[in-house]
């Protein structure tokens, strides 16, 4: 009769099941939320600031995993959404600008950390060597990492709010509740 090397417990598999799913909940794409109710700047929302008595800075920030055209979309129904809260009926773009960071992160790998006290865990490898027997070979000069590249988007726009429908609309000019309709079923609120 073999018997296992690891110890089976019926609770621990489902804790490493529920663990990954939390970990899998707190990474999602930022939601259509104001920027001062996100717990943090890296998960991004929507700010506006009133420059003059018609005119608005309308700015959406998304994280990591939100996409350009998110991003964009996002700002667009926010410039909408603020025309409306104005009392306005139609917006023009009159400034726009998108922020693209990218930047490489270091991800150390969890199974090799210095940090675990002397004498730590290391891979190491076994060969024979025909003169010498058995021998071990250690990679201390092997870097233990990957790298991910992480990119992230940041819209603004600089709008004037009219009071009077958007006739025609045109690449600039916009009328705030078409824009509402056809964005608003795509929007993700917070949870």
């Amino acid at each position: 009769m073999a018997r296992s090397f690891f110890p089976r417990k019926p609770g621990s598999v489902l804790t490493c099941l529920f663990g990954a799913l939390a970990l899998a909940a707190c990474a999602t794409a930022t939601p259509y939320q104001p920027l001062a109710t996100a717990t943090s700047r890296a998960q991004g929302g929507y700010s506006s600031i009133q420059l003059a008595a018609d005119r608005w800075q309308v700015v959406f920030s998304g994280n990591s995993l939100t996409s350009r055209e998110t991003v964009e979309g996002y700002l667009l129904y926010r410039a909408a959404e603020l025309t409306l809260e104005q009392g306005g009926r139609s917006f023009e773009i009159v400034r726009q600008d998108l922020d693209h960071e990218i930047r490489e992160a270091i991800i150390h790998q969890p199974a090799y950390d210095p940090w675990w006290g002397y004498p730590h865990w290391r891979p190491y490898w076994h060969y024979y060597d025909r003169p010498y027997g058995w021998r071990s070979w250690y990679p201390d000069t092997a870097p233990f990492f990957d790298t991910q590249r992480i990119e992230r988007y940041e819209a603004r726009a600089e709008i004037v709010i009219h009071p009077h429908p958007a006739s025609p609309p045109g690449d600039r000019l916009f009328d705030a509740a078409e824009v509402m309709s056809r964005i608003g079923p795509s929007i993700k609120r917070p949870k």
